[in-house]
């Protein structure tokens, strides 16, 4: 039972307009693919989980703990244990020195996820302790990716690697547990606790004269996109998309990119800066968001 679903992270959202609109930095631009690969791992880890029967999971979950702050990927409730999962998309080669985890190919060192997995497992069990909530915490690192490998990962570790993800997973459904309010009640107070701003999300410097207008295609991000007929047609994959999609998608994006910016006809008409008319634009924000008009002009929101 899904309590709290998994949602692409508003800072990946963000990069990903960013990467296609404007130069990002060497920085930025591992920054996000690095949490594009992350947020894949994620997913193609929800897929394997669907599976598991009488518990409650809840997904990317962000709380403050004695002012610090915990980022848990999956949270698996059962009867009597709370499973922390940390979920790692690595690929390649690795090994583990001591408390370091480094490249074979290349020996570049990476952080270890153990390390941050028992701050969070730490942290989580003070949380239980103030809330007078008794519950055995159970820590996993996760690595999903099935091109990962990890030698020397010593077994008293808790890790769990590609080939034993399918038995950690049926482990849930072959051992039994049965839910009540209690646990109930944990779940949502933890679900009550999530914050909703990442105080880590160090977005790019931008502004809107610099950033390129346009329609892109929604599949490869390319600007090779033509009209045909109802919809934008990408002469690079092929990908279609209907005009009214594509002007909502722009919507969306000019939204999260420029909060403090008014959504006026004229305002996505430039954002789109297409062959669309301000007569189809005027249309779809009627049919979807809700008109203001005052002093200074017609607003949506």
């Amino acid at each position: 039972m899904i309590i709290k679903d998994r949602q692409e992270p508003i800072e990946l959202k963000l990069l990903r307009i960013l990467y296609t609109r404007m130069e990002l930095t060497e920085k930025e631009k591992f920054r996000y693919l690095n949490l594009q690969k992350g947020f894949e791992g994620e997913v193609a880890f929800d897929r394997t989980a669907e599976s598991i029967l009488e518990r409650y999971i809840i997904n990317d979950l962000l709380l403050e703990v004695n002012n610090s702050y915990v980022q848990i990927d999956s949270l698996i409730i059962s009867q009597d244990v709370i499973h922390l999962l940390d979920i790692k998309n690595y690929e390649g080669d690795c090994y583990l020195e001591g408390d370091k985890l480094y490249s074979v190919t290349t020996n570049r060192e990476y952080k270890n996820p153990i390390i941050q997995l028992k701050r969070s497992a730490t942290l989580l069990r003070q949380l239980l302790q103030t809330l007078k909530l008794n519950f055995l915490v159970e820590p996993s690192v996760i690595f999903i990716n099935p091109e990962f490998t990890l030698y020397q990962a010593p077994m008293d570790q808790p890790i769990i690697l590609p080939t034993q993800v399918q038995s950690f997973i049926s482990s849930f459904n072959n051992t039994p547990s049965k839910l009540n309010d209690h646990h109930k009640k944990l779940s949502q107070t933890l679900l009550s606790l999530h914050q909703t701003k990442n105080p880590y999300t160090n977005p790019p410097e931008y502004n809107f004269d610099q950033i390129q207008k346009g329609i892109y295609c929604n599949s490869c991000y390319s600007y090779l996109v033509f009209r045909n007929n109802s919809s934008y047609l990408c002469k690079n994959c092929g990908e279609q998309e209907s005009i009214r999609a594509a002007i909502l998608r722009n919507i969306d994006e000019f939204e999260l990119l420029f909060p403090e910016k008014r959504i006026t006809t004229q305002s996505i008409y430039e954002w789109c800066n297409t062959d669309i008319s301000r007569k189809t634009i005027m249309r779809v924000l009627k049919e979807h968001y809700t008109m203001n008009s005052k002093a200074k002009g017609t607003f949506y929101k």
